[in-house]
């Protein structure tokens, strides 16, 4: 088995919690923007895959330097161990971005990348024409940033967030890596309630109850690298074996999400049956101001309109002041809101605990976070 330079990519503000997650699988780790990198095995590969759930995809470094002219950059793309990585019949599309580079022509850097490629290709497979390109898929991006050149083979395929789940969504979905993140920045235990008072398609629902049970959120799916013939199936075989073990497929657990729309709590239903959940998270349509709650010590986790569409303003302002009396109710609870919306504390009618900067895709937003009354100790919840 060799070591790779693997590179778990992370969306804006959630780089530490994918470093959490890489060194909760044992892999030591540095944080860059964007990124977190590390070495790993083949097994490592295949565990990143199966486990992160607030990362966005996993990818392999092939090599990293400088490039200030087409010609260093030809050569030294065709410098790296292409043989190691692509066999004779791989497909190998070539991506690209470039920021503040001098080598700024993105779709000329992608064709100098892949002529190089095919060149080293050549030589060790002994090729003189074309190659035909009809195996497995190794995505290659080429992303310069002020003249470093990062060439990486994408080893996920579709994104990360794509956890196979998802029957329908709404008109604006949360991605399952930021509903995952939102969670793992809560005190939530999965002995707690957990409420989503929005829950849209139950996205956030769904994802507390995989992370309640400890299910690796890519166990029902597949990836781009199960293809590749260097990387066995028996290192994904037991790599699943492996989450299937660590799965707590008996932890009982309270989770409920409700919308004001019932066609999406008829959505989210099906999506929570799709995950294997159809009997575990309920959903209700609802009010937010007509929460109600018996026990102590739940959390909520919320992401409701943001108000930034015209004539939504006044209801979603409205609503924003209901929920503030309501959950001011609730003072053993803690409370979780994801919002654009800079009055949100003023409209709630209360400064937050904490805040933290995080983006829903280009939005950026702040997660609100108020922190209920700790249970005494030896509390039993």
């Amino acid at each position: 088995m060799g070591t790779y330079q693997i590179i778990a990519t992370a969306a804006m503000g959630l780089e530490a919690l994918v470093a959490k997650e890489v060194r909760a699988l044992g892999y030591e780790c540095q944080v860059e923007n964007g990124k977190v990198t590390y070495t790993g095995d083949e097994s490592a590969i295949a565990r990143s895959n199966l486990w992160l759930r607030t990362a966005d995809r996993i990818k392999l470094k092939v090599g990293e330097f400088k490039a200030f002219t087409f010609d260093e950059l030809f050569e030294r793309t065709k410098a790296l161990p292409w043989e190691e990585f692509l066999p004779e019949d791989a497909e190998f599309p070539v991506i690209g971005k470039s920021v503040k580079s001098k080598l700024f022509s993105v779709s000329d850097c992608q064709a100098i990348v892949k002529k190089a490629i095919v060149e080293r290709m050549k030589q060790h497979y002994k090729q003189n024409s074309w190659f035909a390109e009809n195996g497995p898929l190794y995505r290659i991006e080429v992303a310069l940033l002020k003249d470093l050149a990062t060439i990486t083979i994408d080893a996920s395929g579709q994104g990360l967030h794509k956890r196979g789940y998802r029957t329908a969504q709404g008109e604006a979905p949360l991605k399952e890596t930021l509903a995952a993140a939102l969670i793992m920045l809560t005190n939530w235990h999965p002995d707690r309630p957990f409420y989503d008072p929005f829950c849209g398609s139950g996205t956030i629902p769904i994802e507390a109850a995989l992370i309640g049970q400890n299910i690796a959120p890519g166990f029902n799916r597949d990836f781009v690298s199960e293809e590749w013939k260097w990387l066995s199936s028996r290192v994904w075989e037991e790599a699943r074996i492996e989450a299937e073990d660590l799965a707590k497929y008996d932890q009982p657990l309270d989770i409920t999400g409700s919308d004001i729309d019932h066609r999406m709590v008829k959505i989210a239903q099906e999506n929570a049956f799709e995950a294997g959940f159809g009997d575990l998270v309920h959903f209700k349509q609802m009010q937010v101001k007509d929460f109600t709650a018996t026990k102590e010590y739940g959390v909520i986790v919320g992401n409701p309109p943001y108000g930034e569409r015209i004539g939504e303003k006044t209801a979603v302002e409205a609503m924003y002041r209901d929920m503030g009396q309501v959950f001011s109710r609730f003072d053993t609870w803690s409370i979780y809101i994801l919002t654009s919306n800079e009055q949100f504390e003023q409209l709630y009618g209360k400064p937050a605990t904490k805040k933290r900067k995080l983006y829903n895709g280009s939005i950026r937003t702040d997660l609100y976070q108020y922190w209920g009354r700790k249970p005494p100790r030896n509390h039993e919840v």
